[in-house]
């Protein structure tokens, strides 16, 4: 069994692990930053790739389609190959896409590399907080999964300073480095013991698992492997002596009988209003404009590289004291109290930036219009961000986690290009106020219905928290129904039943 002792601790090693993760999602932070320094550098008159504004906010948005490939693209690796082979070929286009912008010279060029960078984001998105959940010990796994958000945020300050005094195809090129040690810290990380247990693999899921936990959670382990055999024999029994045609309606009954699950449609339709929330709450839009959100809340006469380093900054500190506090309070606690924040800083915002242009302020001052930003930032960072991602690695079912995560990650990527194309639009037309009021309505409708479905998750392990979903626990009887049509119709016969238990 792991120990406690000595200086390569069962923590350290699920830090290490951790880290292999984090710079993967830290990608998000680095490419979204990536487009508010590429941006004015390619606007300038002696720019290699001359741009306009509906250019550029192609060069800005188009991740939000790639992310969807991406989402398809990584469940089946994800449920096939392992989780840890899926983070390697995650990475492989965001390295290639690196490349590419160096050497571009043309918009479609640019476009292409931010579209294999995308199809990278979407699938560390999906397979980020799944494999943190699986590495890490319940106690633990809040401050690990809260780390994604601090790697993004650091991801966004790198990007912006380098940005800031070097030019876009010398910022691209240490990003591609970046990625390249994350690449070796994955490649010498062990597999999920979730994964491997569900493949049979009992010993190495054993030998995995003690390797990364301490001696006192054995317990879990057991449950995890009882489960994996009860499912894996149903599944072997409904595959014997099966026709292709027989196999493929069982498939069709199975699919059928899942989506009516609670365990299954219940987490999905949480995370599709907890990451809308996430894309609307602002956190791209500050990452991919900032210089035109201080130009518009603020005004020109200050010095805006300065402010976006600083933003930058604070944006790591707040991710820091998330890590922290994020162990101590509950998830809705936090949830409900940053996002809260979040709408007031929106509202706020508006109403001072529209009685400024009305010039109806008695007393106005650049102080006041940034520290509404700031206050805009500390929300992103402490739980518009976070929260998302620490939420996702908790609520997903271990046998539908690649299947449901994939799904719900489609509502990050259509908002994030939703919210990021439409920002040009959005300020020219309706101005930040009209755009923020908008932005606030749509985080308020989703931090509703977190409210009234979103379970407390801290501190509980993934099998209590799909017990609560489902409403009980599942029986051994149930877990061999829910793998098979043929074990399905036995239990159904056994139970003089017409119609599934959901």
């Amino acid at each position: 069994m792991a120990k406690k002792s000595g200086f390569i601790t069962p923590f350290k090693k699920q830090v290490f692990v951790t880290v292999g993760v984090c710079l993967n999602m830290a990608a998000h932070g680095l490419v979204m930053g990536f487009a508010a320094i590429l941006l004015p550098q390619l606007r300038q008159p002696d720019s290699v790739i001359p741009i306009d504004d509906s250019s550029g906010s192609w060069i800005a948005s188009i991740l939000g389609f790639a992310l969807v490939a991406g989402n398809f693209i990584v469940p089946p690796i994800m449920a096939n190959y392992g989780r840890r082979t899926a983070n390697i070929v995650s990475i492989t286009p965001l390295l290639v896409g690196w490349f590419v912008v160096i050497s571009a010279r043309s918009v479609p060029v640019l476009l292409m590399a931010r579209f294999l960078q995308g199809i990278s984001m979407g699938m560390s998105a999906s397979l980020g907080p799944v494999l943190i959940g699986e590495y890490t010990s319940p106690k633990n796994r809040g401050a690990f999964l809260t780390l994604i958000s601090l790697c993004i945020a650091t991801g966004v300050l790198i990007v912006h300073t380098m940005g800031s005094y070097l030019t876009w195809q010398v910022t691209g090129l240490v990003c591609a480095g970046i990625a390249f040690v994350d690449l070796l810290i994955v490649i010498y990380s062990p597999e999920s013991p979730s994964w491997l247990a569900d493949q049979g693999r009992y010993e190495d899921c054993k030998r995995v698992f003690r390797w990364l936990r301490h001696e006192d959670e054995e317990e879990e382990l057991q449950k995890m492997i009882e489960a994996s055999i009860i499912v894996r024999e149903s599944k072997a029994e409904a595959n014997i002596s099966q026709s292709f045609g027989k196999k493929i309606k069982s498939n069709i009954a199975y699919f059928s009988l899942t989506i009516r699950k609670k365990e299954f449609y219940k987490p999905i339709f949480i995370m599709m209003h907890i990451y809308t929330l996430g894309q609307w709450a602002g956190a791209n839009i500050l990452a991919a404009y900032t210089m035109d959100i201080f130009r518009n809340v603020i005004g020109e006469d200050i010095n805006i590289a300065l402010l976006v380093i600083t933003l930058d900054a604070q944006r790591i500190i707040s991710n820091a004291m998330a890590v922290l506090v994020i162990k101590k309070i509950n998830r809705r606690t936090m949830l409900f109290s940053t996002v809260s924040v979040n709408i007031f800083a929106f509202l706020t915002t508006a109403a001072y930036t529209y009685c400024k242009g009305q010039g109806m302020l008695p007393f106005d001052h650049p102080f006041i219009g940034i520290a509404l930003v700031h206050l805009h930032m500390f929300t992103i960072a402490t739980g518009t961000v976070p929260l998302p991602f620490i939420i996702a690695g908790e609520v997903f079912p271990l046998e539908y986690r690649s299947l449901a995560g994939g799904l719900s990650v489609l509502f990050l990527s259509s908002n994030l290009f939703i919210t990021v194309k439409t920002v040009p639009f959005f300020f020219g037309t309706l101005g930040i106020h009209g755009a923020y009021c908008i932005y606030a309505a749509v985080v308020g409708y989703c931090l509703v219905v977190a409210y009234f479905f979103l379970p407390e998750t801290k501190d509980r392990t993934l099998q209590d928290i799909e017990d609560e979903f489902r409403g009980r626990p599942l029986s051994p009887e149930e877990l061999k129904s829910t793998q098979s049509l043929t074990s399905w119709k036995l239990h159904c016969q056994d139970r003089r039943c017409s119609s599934p238990v959901v």
